[in-house]
């Protein structure tokens, strides 16, 4: 079987340096752009203070309309250098493209808008694939999965929460009353969860020797309160990863994170393929372009 001619047009090269981060020019495209996407960002947060703004408004717009337009030629890029453009343009990444990109058109239309281009913070996502941090994610999974786990218990606590600070915050309210800022029952209640939760406002303060009594049982309340979820969340991630663990360890060779690249298949745009790989994993498309 003859192996597939290493010959590519030009839209294979563009798809190569825009998709893969592991040629020198791929790198160099990802690390550009994090930092357009960082000025970016510098740029918008400048022109909301108004004294620099004043004095710099028309440097601001300039270099925000060069970063558009530089934004809007890489969209047009990454969909025509794929197979099927529409799989890229609804996808995530896709879709964070155009909403970054999109906002300072709008604003010659709508008033205002421009202020949307710090949405192109989510682009600083891409880092996840530019430093590989794709095969950390399994810990996230893991975090998600316990979250669920606990919602049950959660519920429930929180629900007991809620009963604790409206029979404590009535009680605050009978015991204080309105002159002492305890008006009705709700701003009582206000009141308590404010306690409960240790951030303490400073709005509203007990004056009698029971109410500062009451509100000192809830402050310490308030600190086991916060251990609780805590140790209920932790106690169920112990879990999942002792679940996961050994499923892991029989089915993928620890060795194998190595031998990954993140050669992207200009079919369906899967990447983190194995070093070597003629084939996509996901759909079978060849991964050299003839």
């Amino acid at each position: 079987m003859s192996k597939p001619t290493n010959k590519k047009n030009w839209k294979d090269q563009l798809h190569e340096i825009i998709y893969e981060a592991d040629t020198p020019a791929g790198k160099l495209f990802d690390v550009l752009l994090l930092v357009i996407i960082i000025a970016s960002i510098i740029l918008v947060m400048l022109e909301s203070v108004k004294t620099i703004d004043l004095k710099y408004h028309s440097l601001l717009n300039v270099l925000e309309w060069i970063i558009t337009v530089i934004f809007t030629i890489e969209y047009i890029a990454r969909i025509i250098t794929v197979k099927k453009p529409f799989k890229y343009i609804f996808s995530f990444y896709g879709v964070i493209d155009l909403l970054s990109t999109a906002p300072k058109y709008l604003s010659i239309l709508f008033a205002g808008t421009h202020a949307l281009v710090a949405l192109r913070a989510l682009r600083l996502l891409r880092v996840f694939r530019i430093l590989k941090l794709g095969r950390f994610l399994g810990a996230s999974n893991n975090l998600v999965s316990a979250l669920k786990a606990s919602r049950a218990k959660i519920s429930v606590f929180l629900f007991a929460v809620i009963i604790l600070a409206v029979i404590l915050g009535t009680i605050m309210y009978l015991v204080e009353g309105e002159e002492n800022g305890f008006t009705n029952i709700p701003k009582s209640v206000y009141w308590c969860i404010v306690t409960l939760t240790t951030v303490g406002f400073g709005d509203i303060a007990p004056q009698t020797p029971l109410g500062q009594l009451i509100a000192s049982l809830i402050m310490i309340l308030g600190y086991g309160i916060i251990a609780v979820p805590t140790g209920i969340v932790s106690a169920e991630y112990s879990n999942q990863t002792r679940t996961n663990l050994e499923p892991t360890q029989k089915k993928v060779d620890p060795k194998l994170d190595i031998n990954l690249n993140s050669q992207s298949c200009s079919n369906c745009l899967k990447s983190d393929h194995r070093d070597g790989a003629e084939y996509c994993y996901n759909c079978g498309e060849s991964l050299h372009n003839s």
